[in-house]
């Protein structure tokens, strides 16, 4: 059982924030530290799309950016997913933290909520053959879903892929269907027998942390049309809305504006002080600690350690078996809906997901897009014509356009390592990523399957529009610190406690010893929940 003191947290991801609200409840205080770069309120939230474009004075500035920065444009490897200019406070950088990287594409964010800010809402539990490597069960992590599930709100129906992604209590009724996605559905179901037979796949709706009734002051989704730019009524959960909630309780302090560099110990390993910059005039503050709580996201994490480690005890290491979802997009068209029109009012994720169960214990995940209000589209980009016939040719495309972003496992690795090196301007962390050789050939394999799925589904998708994004690109960091049985150096208990120090925690996806073929923000969460009472209730 940790002391008393606050608790303090770095970091106000999904992690931090749902160990902090955690801490909370129990009638702990907290301390939450972080460099919080916050979202612009919402404009006109009462407007969907269409009436938005009418009301803004300059709805190209708001949409693509002043100086269109947000379009992606048709060059060579260049990713499919953009981002509105409304977003670009969660990849806000900050001249404090440097990196470089060999083989990986990090993004880091510093905003209030992190990267979650500009998720999907994916919520997808882990089972108990992805827990395998993990010392603790799924028994142990199953009621901590269901706490998340309560506090956010998950639409969890009952289909073909409910033993996949297993969990009960908090759910709320499943979102409408486009009719895109309803085509799809019915497709799947037609040739049900068939496509699990043969292709060894399923299909169902998406899991996702979206209201379809008022939950707590927030909204259900009213179909607006208008999640990319961030969802105006609170429907789609994004951990800036748990902040508001902990900045309610008297016994929660958020400082923010404010960067941890590292901490200091003492000779018998317990952690009294961290260093922080202030960003608003770089002076360097110490603050005392009685109980430190990493949750700054596994690379933020992982520098705070090694910079720590080097000022406070002269040592130098690498951390290894960093991991990472590696993820491939494949655009689809449907034939049946050539020439339809697309409904903007609807949800503008990813409605259904799929599975592959070729390996049981370990199966791949994919989610189906379609497209509705995204400004743009990769099959559209590469039409070889003049832009008003390329114009032409996507209003007869649009409805009939769709995404299928594929993920696959990770497990952790001697080469995959995280590292410091030192400059004129201080610190750097770098990055060294190499995929397993068996993924070219896992790739090739798996794709092939799922264009078989879609051909059964009525859609065909082109090969040449295929695209493995870069590793690094999914953000699904995890693994240089792991959870272990047996204490190791660079390694934590089944509790995110640090075998290194005695008053130090991790509660993000540093922890992680294996990384599942799926999103694992839901995981996060969770996760740190059961610290939370585990280890300070």
């Amino acid at each position: 059982m940790a002391d008393r003191d606050p608790v303090v947290v770095v970091g106000s991801g999904p992690s931090g924030l749902h160990f902090a609200q955690t801490l909370l409840e129990h009638g702990r205080q907290v301390m939450l530290l972080d460099v919080g770069h916050e979202p612009t309120p919402a404009v006109h939230p009462e407007q969907d799309w269409w009436g938005l474009r009418r009301q803004l004075e300059d709805p190209v500035e708001y949409f693509v950016g002043r100086a269109f920065e947000s379009l992606l444009l048709p060059v060579d490897n260049s990713e499919y997913y953009g981002f509105p200019p409304g977003k670009r406070y969660v990849f806000e950088g900050t001249s404090a933290h440097r990196s470089r990287a060999v083989g990986f594409a990090p993004l880091a964010s510093f905003a209030t909520g992190g990267l979650a800010q500009a998720w999907t809402g994916g919520c997808y539990p882990f089972t108990a053959a992805e827990l395998e490597a993990f010392p603790f069960g799924d028994d142990e992590l199953a009621p901590y879903y269901q706490k998340i599930a309560q506090r956010i709100g998950i639409t969890s129906p009952s289909d073909d892929l409910e033993g996949l992604f297993p969990f009960a209590g908090g759910q709320t009724e499943p979102l409408e269907l486009d009719e895109h996605s309803e085509r799809l559905l019915r497709r799947y179901e037609k040739h049900r027998a068939a496509i699990q037979r043969k292709l060894h796949c399923r299909m169902g709706r998406a899991r996702l942390a979206v209201l379809t009734s008022p939950k707590d002051g927030r909204e259900a989704c009213t179909k607006l049309g208008r999640c990319l730019w961030g969802c105006p009524t609170g429907a789609l959960y994004t951990p800036h809305l748990t902040l508001k909630d902990c900045l309610k309780n008297d016994r929660f302090e958020y400082r923010r504006g404010i960067y941890v560099k590292h901490f200091f110990d003492t000779a018998e390993g317990h952690i009294d002080r961290v260093v922080v910059s202030r960003l608003e005039d770089g002076s360097e503050e110490e603050i005392r600690v009685g109980s430190l709580v990493l949750a700054a996201g596994t690379l933020g994490s992982s520098k705070i350690y090694l910079d720590s480690l080097e000022r406070s005890r002269g040592e130098r290491v690498e951390l290894s078996g960093l991991m990472d979802n590696r993820q491939v997009i494949l655009p689809f068209v449907n034939y049946g809906l050539l020439g339809s029109r697309f409904e903007p009012r609807s949800y503008q994720y990813h409605t259904l997901a799929i599975a592959l169960t070729e390996d049981s214990r370990q199966p791949s995940h994919g989610l189906i897009t379609t497209l509705k209000t995204a400004m743009i589209h990769p099959i559209v980009q590469s039409v070889p014509t003049s832009m008003r016939t390329a114009l032409r040719v996507f209003r007869n495309l649009h409805g009939a356009l769709g995404l299928v972003n594929w993920n696959l496992a990770d497990e952790r690795r001697e080469d995959n390592r995280v590292f410091l090196e030192q400059g004129r301007d201080g610190s750097r962390l770098v990055v060294h990523y190499q995929p397993d050789r068996e993924e070219p050939a896992t790739l090739t394999r798996q794709t092939k399957t799922v264009r078989r799925l879609l051909r059964k589904l009525g859609c065909i998708a082109p090969r040449a529009m295929e695209h493995r994004r870069p590793m690094g690109a999914s953000v699904h960091y995890a693994g240089t610190i792991p959870m272990t049985e047996s204490r190791a150096p660079q390694t934590t208990d089944a509790n995110g406690k640090s075998c290194d120090f005695s008053n130090l925690w991790f509660v993000d996806g540093t922890t992680f010893p294996s990384l599942p073929a799926k999103n694992l923000t839901f995981t996060l969460m969770a996760n740190a929940a059961r610290i939370a009472e585990r280890e300070f209730c």
